[in-house]
């Protein structure tokens, strides 16, 4: 296979050599996106607009009827790997996300390519998307159309349309002073990233890394279904931090955080100490800072770890405490072996505390 023109290098060139960033460390810093959204007139009047940009919630919420309401999202991001196959797997996985933290079930989705046709020939292009269809394949839905463009970086992610009942909208909004906090997946997949970029990832860590940001979090609408569970989101770009800051503002309530319950993928705190750290993570301390509370002589390794963007990252879960402990124990039976218990949520100013 040839991905250079003709009487260039042959090799083909690292797909995360191509992007300035990749996976979820793409997204725009925190503050930015707040200030862009904001400026947008609401989306209001529509009735049967159950979730629109108010939150910042995952995906937007339609009711069609008193039995069904259409979920839709799209997440699309450039390379966080280079083996075309794992990108396409792992974008996949990250899109479809959205849709089981708002507790529906996807139907099906569409595909959105973006390539540099003079850097990443066809054989590339079409294993990144084989990658997408495995992954829809084994969430049980089509990929059904898409569109691409030829571009300067490599881009590839889905639109994802799903459903469920009005009563199981789960959103990043209803946690309940007093619910406990649940996290589905270990963190520290921005760390991993960068050291992959660098090529100091070991293949132990690369293999746990594909592991985790391609296990869908299927288990979304089965905890959705329980009315002890008040509020999801999945943890993605903005890091546990930002996104935990989100439930608690569209909550009103503060969220504290158990560092030492927190899971952390193998080898993510010995290469956040080495250096490894994506620039996202800087962002997104500088955007929402104010608005955390660390422990007093907190290290700096520590809060780079929390701030760190994860690629199709668990979900973050508020629930009832007196269910919290069978809630979990499904969580665990679901697949997903890294489930902790990590804090819970006060009453008080929508901040967070991380103790």
């Amino acid at each position: 296979m040839t991905d250079a023109p003709p009487g260039l290098d042959a090799a083909p060139v690292r797909l995360t050599s191509l992007a300035h960033g990749g996976g979820c460390g793409c997204k725009l810093a925190p503050a930015v996106l707040q200030d862009l959204i904001g400026a947008s007139p609401a989306a209001r009047p529509f009735a049967q607009l159950l979730v629109g940009t108010e939150t910042g919630d995952d995906a937007a919420v339609w009711q069609v009827d008193e039995r069904t309401c259409i979920v839709a999202t799209t997440d699309f991001f450039m390379p966080v790997v280079d083996d075309p196959f794992d990108f396409g797997r792992i974008a996949a996985t990250n899109a479809i996300s959205d849709v089981y933290a708002m507790g529906a079930r996807p139907v099906m989705a569409l595909a959105i390519l973006g390539m540099p046709v003079d850097r990443v020939g066809p054989d590339r292009v079409r294993r990144i998307l084989e990658g997408g269809r495995s992954v829809c394949a084994a969430a049980g839905i089509p990929i059904a159309g898409g569109h691409s463009i030829d571009s300067v970086e490599p881009i590839y992610g889905l639109a994802v349309i799903g459903t469920c009942r009005p009563e199981d909208v789960r959103r990043n909004a209803g946690a309940h002073p007093g619910d406990a906090l649940i996290l589905t997946k270990a963190l520290g997949v921005g760390i991993y990233s960068a050291a992959f970029k660098k090529e100091r990832l070991s293949a132990e860590a690369y293999a746990e890394f594909i592991g985790t940001t391609t296990l869908l979090n299927s288990v979304g609408p089965v905890l959705a279904a329980d009315p002890a569970v008040h509020a999801i989101t999945d943890v993605t770009g903005f890091g546990l931090l930002g996104h935990a800051l989100e439930m608690a503002r569209g909550s009103g309530a503060a969220l504290v955080l158990d560092v030492q319950a927190l899971p952390w993928l193998s080898e993510a705190r010995a290469l956040a100490e080495a250096g490894f750290v994506t620039g996202a993570s800087h962002r997104n301390w500088a955007s929402y800072s104010a608005e955390i509370d660390l422990p007093a002589g907190c290290p700096e390794t520590l809060r780079h770890l929390l701030a760190d963007p994860q690629t199709s990252g668990g979900l973050l879960v508020a629930c009832a405490a007196e269910r919290a402990d069978a809630i979990l124990d499904a969580v665990l039976e679901a697949g997903f072996p890294a489930a902790r218990r990590i804090g819970r949520v006060e009453a008080g100013v929508p901040r967070v505390r991380v103790a």
